[in-house]
C-alpha cells in the first residue's frame, strides 16, 4: 500500500491510535489475520495487538471470526471511515455542549473578577515539586464525596501513593466515587501499572486513553490541582495551579467527564493482566 504513512496519520487524525492504524491498515491487505499474524504485519507489539484488536472490534472496525484460533477481519475501508467520522461529529457535539456551559459557568466569575480588588486567594501557584507532591496529597485527604484524575506522566506523586490507596478506599466506605483516566502510554511502565492495579483494587473506576491535555484532580467538584507546562521552557518545566473555587471546579469537573465518555474501558489479559478483577 501507497503512503502508509500518511494513511496512518491520516488515521490516527481521525481518532484512532497509531497502533490501532497500523493494525487496521494490515487487516485491509488480507481476508483475516490472527493476532500474532496481526502483530507481525503491523510491527505492532505482541502484547499490545490483543488490546488493540479488542478495540477496532469495540470501534466496529474490525469482525472476529472465531475457530480454532480466532482470526479477524477488517470491515471495509469506506464503512470504517463513516463510522470514525460518526464518532468525530459526537465528539465535537459533546465538546460543543461542555464549552458552551463551561462559558455560561465563567461568565459570571469572570465579570465578578472584573470588580474583585482583593488578591486572588483562592488560587495558589506551585512551581517546586515538593510543594506540587504536598497539594497532590492534601486534595486526595480532603475529598469527601468524589475524587476524579487525569493522569499521566511524569507522576509527582511516590509511586506507591499510599495515601492515594486510602483515600479511594475511605472514599467507597463513604458511598464515594474515586475515577482515573490514564494515558496508555504509562501503563509500558511496569510500576504505574502495577499502581493502576492496586488502585482498582482499593475501588477506582478507571479508564486509558491515548492522549490526555494535562494532569487534573478535581476533589467534590470544589477544589482543583492542574498542570500548566510551560509551551516555551523546558518540557520539564511545569506550574500547577491549586484552586478552591466550586464555579470553576465545577466546569472543570464537565470537562473530566467528556474525557471519560470517550476513554477507552480497562484492558484485559494479555494487555494489563488482572485489571479488570483488582489482582
Amino acid at each position: 500500500m501507497e503512503s502508509d504513512d500518511s494513511a496512518v496519520n491520516d488515521l490516527v487524525s481521525l481518532g484512532l491510535s497509531r497502533y490501532e492504524a497500523l493494525v487496521y491498515l494490515a487487516l485491509v491487505r488480507r481476508e483475516s489475520y490472527t493476532a500474532a499474524e496481526a502483530a507481525r504485519a503491523a510491527q505492532v507489539p505482541r502484547q499490545r495487538v490483543y488490546h488493540v484488536l479488542d478495540a477496532l472490534v469495540r470501534r466496529q472496525l474490525a469482525v472476529p471470526r472465531p475457530g480454532r484460533v480466532t482470526a479477524f477481519s477488517a470491515v471495509a475501508p469506506e464503512l470504517a471511515l463513516a463510522r470514525l467520522m460518526a464518532r468525530q461529529r459526537q465528539s465535537l457535539e459533546r465538546l460543543d455542549q461542555v464549552s458552551s456551559a463551561l462559558g455560561r459557568a465563567l461568565s459570571p466569575v469572570w465579570a465578578d473578577g472584573r470588580s474583585h480588588t482583593d488578591p486572588l486567594d483562592y488560587i495558589e501557584v506551585l512551581r517546586d515539586p515538593r510543594a506540587i507532591a504536598a497539594r497532590f496529597a492534601s486534595i486526595q485527604e480532603q475529598a469527601a464525596h468524589e475524587l476524579l484524575s487525569l493522569c499521566k506522566p511524569p507522576f509527582v506523586a511516590p509511586p506507591a501513593n499510599d495515601e492515594g490507596i486510602e483515600a479511594v478506599r475511605r472514599l467507597r466506605r463513604a458511598g464515594g466515587t474515586a475515577r482515573a483516566v490514564y494515558t496508555l502510554d504509562a501503563l509500558d511502565d511496569a510500576e504505574v501499572a502495577r499502581n493502576v492495579r492496586r488502585f482498582t483494587a482499593a475501588g477506582e473506576e478507571s479508564r486509558f486513553a491515548t492522549r490526555l491535555p494535562l494532569k487534573l484532580v478535581v476533589a467534590d467538584a470544589s477544589l482543583v490541582l492542574c498542570d500548566m507546562p510551560d509551551p516555551v521552557a523546558d518540557t520539564r518545566t511545569t506550574t500547577a495551579l491549586y484552586i478552591e473555587h466550586p464555579a470553576l471546579a465545577a466546569c472543570l469537573r464537565m470537562a473530566f467527564l467528556a474525557v471519560w465518555d470517550q476513554a477507552e474501558e480497562p484492558p484485559g489479559p494479555p494487555g494489563l493482566p488482572g485489571l479488570r478483577d483488582g489482582a
